[in-house]
């Protein structure tokens, strides 16, 4: 049977996910504050002893002004052993009813699985999901391809040693050069944002406000770090870093125009290499890429930065949804494209001066 979660029993479902090896912090009660516009609920299932033995958190909200449609998504939900179909089905029941209860025209998932298990899908598939997005591009809610890193059992010394051997000259070069980091406090988020203004335009896309920087390290608290890299006493790069459960993921990262040279980058991700192993996680995830690329891809720095790291590459189930009301769901995706593509022009005009 399904339950949904309590007020009460969050301390016990966040213990679970914790714990658990498909743990997210996108699952969490804490990821959930720093979404106020979206409603959180959580659906769990428990084995015979009453133990939570699989979870799924939904971020619930109206997309159509006026309409009381609602999207249901379980960011990198749900979570379950992987062959525990059983689970799965009695996870769906539970959303079934949060959907009825907020008039849901779709729920969305996007587990945190490898497209490698492919018995997995499958069972999403009997139960009515339809994968959607996926692709060589960022063209999903969160990405399909990523680079993690097991850093399980190995101290620092071990894995900069196990660096492809430019990757580590390039991690060593900044500091030889001058360049310091630290980790920062709210103080240091008016810095990051206009770093972080700066790459967005730069490289083309849009970059949160300033204040949602600052909620988050508010919210997560400590499971959330904020890194800065100094050159002369003036910021030059910044990364954004959360630790949750055995996991501890790259969420953004900024560099100035001026100074690249410098490999700040470089410094950043081993600093936050070096917390995943303080913590004694399992895995470092250098989030998205955009798949297997070429040199003339636009995005290929990227893709060739992460995989100079020597991590996995992993490609995720990808986005699924099990469609609630198809006409309503026709209609926000036809309607989606096109905000997003006047969103974007939008911001790169108002922007243009700050490259």
């Amino acid at each position: 049977m399904s339950e949904i979660i309590t007020k009460e029993q969050i301390p016990e479902y966040e213990a679970f996910l914790q714990r658990h090896p498909k743990g997210h912090f996108a699952q969490s009660v804490l990821w959930a504050k720093q979404k106020p516009m979206w409603h959180w609920e959580a659906v769990v299932s428990r084995d015979d002893q009453g133990e939570i033995k699989g979870s799924m958190a939904v971020l619930i909200r109206r997309i159509i002004p006026g309409m009381p449609f609602t999207m249901m998504y379980a960011c990198r939900g749900p979570v379950t052993d992987l062959h525990d179909a059983e689970t799965l089905k009695d996870l769906l029941e539970g959303a079934r009813t949060l959907a009825k209860r907020h008039h849901a025209y779709v729920i969305k998932i996007d587990p945190d699985v490898s497209s490698e298990e492919t018995a997995y899908a499958e069972t999403l598939r009997s139960l009515g999901f339809t994968p959607v997005g996926g692709g060589a591009e960022f063209d999903a809610i969160q990405p399909q391809y990523v680079f993690r890193l097991n850093v399980e059992g190995k101290t620092a010394e071990e894995l900069l040693m196990a660096l492809p051997q430019s990757t580590r000259r390039k991690v060593r070069t900044g500091a030889k050069k001058g360049v310091t980091t630290e980790i920062r406090g709210k103080e240091a988020v008016p810095d990051f944002a206009r770093l972080m203004l700066e790459t967005g335009v730069r490289d083309g896309f849009v970059t949160r406000e300033e204040s949602y920087f600052a909620q988050m390290l508010d919210n997560l608290g400590e499971h959330c770090r904020l890194y800065m890299a100094y050159y002369e006493g003036q910021p030059i790069a910044g990364t954004l870093a959360i630790w949750y459960g055995d996991k501890v993921w790259y969420l953004y990262g900024a560099s100035a125009n001026e100074h690249r040279n410098l490999m700040p980058n470089y410094m950043l991700q081993w600093n936050m290499i070096e917390w995943a192993v303080e913590q004694g996680c399992r895995i470092y995830d250098f989030r998205g890429v955009p798949g297997r690329v070429g040199e003339d891809h636009p995005l290929y720095g990227l893709y060739k930065f992460k995989l100079g790291f020597g991590g996995d590459y992993v490609e995720f189930v990808g986005e699924m949804d099990l469609v609630l009301k198809p006409f309503v769901n026709w209609f926000v995706n036809t309607a989606k494209p096109i905000f997003m593509h006047w969103r974007h022009k939008l911001y790169m005009f108002k922007n243009k001066d700050k490259k």
